[in-house]
């Protein structure tokens, strides 16, 4: 993506009488097994929400940038491994909101791309309340259709793809790979620690690079279409 799409290359100059869309890839600081880096999440926000910045800014009528990384949030669930950081839901609900309203001083939209699952909540809440306020907030989820659940074929197969250097291939292991619905009791009492001991809930075994980048491709273009259309549903999601 060239700097120019790229909001933190600009100065405020560059800003001034624009109806400006601007795209915020969130991720987190946290576990994700033995092979894939701790910035996984944020990788993955931070690549889909670059792709599709590139692909709406050919869009008529709309002038959007993209934000530079939310790098931190609420991943309570995996405090039991070492390098895990977690600001906890509450405080990741008003940056959220601190963050809209700021922004929104200058900015017509904004849309906050979610790349780990614990932060949906407390996103969903704080997008609620922007929206409330009269702010044009929007948030959009890194779902990849009938991926496993954490660190397993879907999320190795998207970092071989898009960061291949930090994924340590030698050391990909199965995991859980039973129903999370299944899991939630001990997840909610002990989070995954409590049932996977390598952290990882899926098998990265048999991820692929290939397959990896046609998900990416596939989510960017669906990413791209929603903020052309911007439709928002009462839960504050691009549909």
């Amino acid at each position: 993506m060239t700097p120019a799409l790229e909001l933190a290359s600009h100065v405020w100059h560059d800003l001034v009488d624009r109806q400006l869309t601007i795209v915020v890839p969130v991720g987190a600081v946290e576990q994700h097994g033995p092979h894939l880096p701790l910035s996984t999440d944020g990788t993955i926000a931070g690549e889909l929400a670059a792709r599709a910045t590139a692909l709406a800014a050919d869009s008529p009528n709309l002038d959007v940038l993209r934000a530079p990384l939310i790098a931190y949030g609420a991943s309570g669930e995996h405090e039991g491994f070492p390098g895990t950081v977690s600001i906890g839901a509450e405080v990741m609900e008003q940056l959220i909101v601190e963050y809209g309203r700021s922004a929104c001083q200058w900015a017509s939209r904004i849309a906050f791309v979610n790349g780990h699952g614990g932060n949906a909540v407390a996103i969903a809440a704080a997008v609620r309340l922007l929206r409330y306020e009269g702010r044009d907030a929007a948030w959009w989820p890194c779902v990849f259709p009938g991926a496993d659940a954490h660190a397993g074929d879907a999320e190795t197969s998207v970092m071989l793809s898009a960061a291949r250097g930090t994924v340590r291939t030698d050391r990909a292991e199965a995991g859980v790979t039973a129903p999370v619905a299944s899991l939630m009791d001990d997840l909610r009492a002990g989070g995954v620690a409590a049932v996977s001991s390598n952290g990882v809930l899926g098998d990265p075994t048999t991820a692929d690079a290939e397959r990896g980048a046609r998900m990416i491709d596939d989510r960017a273009r669906s990413l791209a279409a929603s903020l052309s259309s911007w439709s928002v549903g009462d839960d504050g999601r691009l549909a």
